[in-house]
Order: C-alpha cells, then structure tokens, then sequence
C-alpha cells in the first residue's frame, strides 16, 4: 500500500501565507483599475443619474448681473436667470443649487465639478465650444455701446471706440471681441460690472462694452446718468454652459428648455423682465 503524501505543517502554512498574499495582491489590484477606470455610465459623463439622485441641480452665476442674476434688497437671488433655472430643475425633476461665483472664475470652476451647468448669460463662442459643451440658446441678443449721458451722440459706432477707453469686465466675451474687431480700443478690465459702471460715471472710461439686454436695467438703476449709444450689434446666442463630458445631461436639458419654449413658460419670463420676448 502507498502511504499518502503529507507535506510539513511549516510548507502548509507557507503555501495558504501566498495564497493570502496573491489574493491581497488581486484585490489590490481591483481597486487601482476601479480609481483609473471609472465605471462606464461616470466615464461617459452620464451626470443625469446622480442629479436626480441627490435632487439638486447646482447652478453657477454671478449673482450680481441685473436683470439676469442678484440679490434683492431682501438678500435673495432674483432675476431671469433664477427664474429660468428654477422652472429648468422643475422639467427634471429636481430643485436648483445656486452658487455665485465671479465670471472671471466661473467656467474653470464648472471644469472643476463645482457645479453641473453654468447659467450666466454665456456667449456661445467658438473658442468657448472646444472647451465646452451647450444648451441650446435661450436668449438672443447683440453687443451695445454704453456711455454717460451726454456722450451718446460722440460714440455710437463700434469705430468710434478706437483711441477710447472702453471698460469690460475680464474675460467675457466683450473684451474678446474688442481685441479682435477694434484693436485701436484702450481696453480697460473689471472684476465686476458694478466697479466698472462707477468708473464710467466716474469718467475714467469713456463707454462699455455690454449685453443689449441690461441697457434697460442700468438706465433705471443710475437715473438716466448710464444710457445706450448706436443700436446693437454683433448677433449673440446666450446657452447653458456644461462639460463636454455630460452628454446624458445636455439633452435632457435641450428637451426641457423646448417643452419650456412650447408652452410659453420662457416667453412669460422674457416678458416678465425685459417687456419683450428675448428668447427668439
């Protein structure tokens, strides 16, 4: 008869040591393919899910942009924008999350996951469509001149601001076109529209470079001393900036934003803000 093979306790216990290691050495393994290899529906940008899971859509703005985005003499964010966003969620089934950010921060905080879409008046540019991803417009609008009272017959023409100081705020798309279409300009950067517009009084500038949408707005709020200058110029479309990542997302967007179009719902609030239909 053959006696049965039995290894030492001491190889036993060495050969269930690497099987213990190998099976440590596999899950570690398991977990550095799920931290560089995200699971498919998070590497596809697919944010919908979790939106709708925590409820909150997080919204980046200024916050100070009248009539668009700021605060009321209450301390609460008004404006079209809240407006928009909040009737947006609505369509999908959550709530808004609003974060102020400054403009010259906005875009790179959206990049950081800070928030999931930014709306605050975005012009869709080409430069801006490499990086990022868009909505379909929900504002139609031009550039506007915009200068003291008194001054608005000496520069109404994108022409006349050359050898001018002309302020924008940093990194908008007003200071872009500037440098490209009117060189000659003395451009002159603000962090914000508020310090910019008390130069202009100020006379430190001779005019600024806007959206046609706030002209309304600013002659109200410094008693006819801000006006327009010329007519608008340089169509512009305003769209809901997002990563170029969050196509799941995007669409649901683009298909909320329609049913809002449809039933009149964005028409009410153009009305509501500007006295006109600025979404067309």
């Amino acid at each position: 008869m053959i006696t049965p093979f039995h290894a030492p306790a001491s190889r036993r216990a060495s050969t269930r040591t690497n099987l213990v290691a190998r099976l440590m050495c596999a899950l570690a393994l398991l977990g550095l393919s799920t931290l560089f290899f995200p699971s498919p529906s998070r590497a596809a940008g697919d944010e919908l899910s979790r939106i709708k899971e925590n409820g909150v859509l997080r919204v980046g703005l200024e916050g100070t942009y009248p009539p668009f985005n700021y605060q009321n003499e209450k301390g609460e964010l008004v404006g079209f924008e809240i407006d928009v966003a909040n009737a947006l969620a609505a369509r999908l089934g959550v709530r808004a999350g609003f974060q102020p950010t400054k403009w010259d921060g906005i875009l790179a905080a959206l990049e950081a996951d800070r928030f999931d879409v930014v709306i605050n008046q975005v012009t869709v540019t080409p430069e801006r469509q490499q990086k990022y991803a868009f909505s379909k417009p929900y504002t139609i609008s031009g550039l506007q001149i915009i200068t003291r009272r008194g001054d608005e017959t000496r520069i109404t023409r994108p022409q006349d601001l050359a050898g001018h100081k002309v302020g924008v705020v940093l990194g908008t798309n007003y200071e872009q076109w500037l440098k490209a279409n009117v060189p000659a300009a003395d451009i002159r950067t603000y962090d914000d529209d508020a310090s910019r517009n008390q130069d202009l009084l100020a006379g430190r500038v001779d005019a600024v470079l806007n959206d046609r949408l706030i002209v309304a707005n600013l002659v109200r709020q410094y008693d006819g001393r801000i006006v327009a200058a010329g007519e608008p110029f340089a169509r512009q479309e305003q769209a809901i900036a997002l990563r170029r990542d969050q196509d799941a997302l995007r669409g649901a967007i683009d298909r909320a934003l329609e049913e809002l179009r449809a039933d009149g719902t964005l028409a009410r609030l153009s009305e509501k803000w500007f006295a006109s239909d600025v979404t067309r």
